[in-house]
């Protein structure tokens, strides 16, 4: 089986733990590196079989999308809660008072700008509204993207390190909440109707004029072939339901603490020992 690797350090070592696990109870597994986009493709055409992180604020859309089509299946919820949205460090708030509500962004966007007028705010390859949002709220800021997980984080870091205004998309679980102190900007928040009813929310003109969803779920994808593949794979991938620590150890093991992937995984089962036979004793595995 196919077990697709994207381009955020958690994703890429709870591919691998799984993979770990799998291999353990004797299924054979493959790795396959792909971006946020082209996951999709792969599983629905069986190119993939497991994505362990499908994040609600930025892939839900195509995730109900292929599930409503009978092109994907789900392989069950995380225990954990999620948030992606913008982020600042806290020592931002003295310099920008009302912060996080998102009204004070009106009027300190100088203090995040580099050049001319407009702040900036740091964004990820992942499909986000932002655009959407900055025109539906009317704050002047430009969005620059940065490439995947590795820039966000060096980012984080060179701000971080001389105090530097910054506001950035961040999320949570991540390794970032247990070692800097900052706040997600609030928004107004989030209902579906934000979506596509421009009279809903502060701007009847426009859409996306509120956040992203707090308290978010965390999903897994698979192909649909993955339960006649390996009806074992099936049953460790569904109980493989994790929490916001467990998550977040593993983004830090990688982006904090500097390990490979592959070390990275093994010192997150290490860490993990107790979860181990739940995850993996199943009959279907006998």
């Amino acid at each position: 089986m196919k077990l697709l690797s994207l381009d955020w350090s958690s994703q890429q070592v709870l591919t691998k733990v799984l993979g770990n696990l799998l291999t353990e109870v004797e299924v054979p597994v493959e790795y396959v590196y792909t971006d946020a986009d082209s996951q999709w493709y792969k599983l629905a055409q069986s190119q993939g079989d497991v994505q362990v992180e499908v994040w609600e604020g930025s892939m839900a859309a195509k995730f109900q999308q292929l599930l409503a089509s009978d092109s994907i299946r789900e392989g069950g919820t995380h225990l954990a809660k999620t948030r992606e949205d913008w982020w600042y460090p806290d020592y931002v708030e003295p310099l920008c008072p009302g912060l996080p509500n998102w009204r004070a962004l009106k009027h300190c966007s100088k203090i995040f700008a580099e050049q001319g007028e407009l702040g900036v705010y740091y964004s990820g390859p992942w499909e986000k509204p932002d655009a959407a949002r900055i025109r539906a709220l009317e704050i002047p800021y430009e969005i620059r993207v940065l490439k995947d997980g590795d820039e966000i984080n060096q980012k984080i870091e060179e701000h971080l390190s001389t105090q530097k205004p910054l506001l950035i998309f961040n999320w949570s679980p991540n390794w970032v909440e247990a070692k800097y102190q900052g706040k997600f900007v609030e928004f107004p928040k989030y209902d579906p109707a934000c979506e596509n009813d421009a009279e809903w929310g502060v701007n009847p003109k426009y859409n996306w004029d509120c956040g992203n969803p707090v308290g978010g779920w965390l999903k897994i994808a698979t192909s649909k072939r993955l339960n006649l593949l390996s009806p074992c794979a099936w049953d460790v991938v569904h109980s493989f339901s994790l929490n916001n620590q467990q998550i977040a150890l593993a983004a830090a093991l990688v982006d904090d603490q500097k390990l490979s992937v592959d070390d990275a995984a093994a010192q997150w089962l290490e860490r993990n020992q107790l979860h181990i036979a739940h995850w993996i004793s199943h009959d279907s595995c006998m």
